[in-house]
């Protein structure tokens, strides 16, 4: 059944899920299931999906193909791509027809995203940027107590290896505080 195949999905330990069209054939409880999981679930997932509204639910960045060999990266779900001006009209045709709107890739993933300006923004998205806020300070504590330790009289002194453990652990918390300071700029940008 869909249940137990989602019940396993989730149950494998992965930080990278890759989904084809997962809403077909699915029932509305087992669908609203799905974005529960999607919407919890701590690590990135990377759909292609028809359905806008499973994609307003679940994604927090569209890859939108709007002409051939363009690829562009939105903030939001499939309506925030539409209010950042995303549209398929600059697909090439050749013929008086339009040609069928490709399916956007959503992506539900943390780490910074080009934003356009728009008036406001979905519930996925203002819940993450409530939440900046204390994950940057919590960061910059962290960076600051490694600067401290780093700045002892005998910090060089010390094992080898500990010092490059520690060093390494300080570019990290500064590369990952560079991305929640852009993260939170890009998401009040857009609201």
């Amino acid at each position: 059944s869909n249940r137990l195949m989602l019940a396993r999905l989730f149950a494998r330990p992965a930080n990278v899920l890759v989904l084809d069209e997962p809403t077909n054939d699915l029932d509305l409880e087992t669908l609203e299931l799905l974005e529960d999981r999607l919407v919890e679930y701590n690590g990135t997932v990377l759909l292609v999906s028809h359905d806008r509204d499973f994609v307003d639910q679940v994604a927090t960045s569209v890859l939108a193909f709007e002409a051939p060999g363009v690829v562009r990266e939105y903030v939001g779900g499939y309506e925030d791509w539409l209010r950042q001006g995303g549209g398929f009209e600059h697909y090439g045709n050749t013929a008086d027809t339009p040609a069928p709107a490709p399916a956007p890739t959503a992506e539900k993933a943390s780490g910074g995203k080009p934003a356009a300006a728009r008036k406001k923004l979905s519930y996925k998205l203002q819940r993450e940027l409530d939440q900046l806020p204390a994950h940057i300070e919590s960061l910059e504590q962290a960076l600051a107590g490694l600067q401290q330790q780093i700045a002892e009289p005998d910090f060089y002194r010390g094992d080898a290896d500990e010092i490059q453990r520690t060093l390494k652990a300080m570019d990290a918390r500064q590369q990952e505080l560079e991305q929640a300071m852009a993260r939170w700029e890009e998401l009040e940008a857009a609201r």
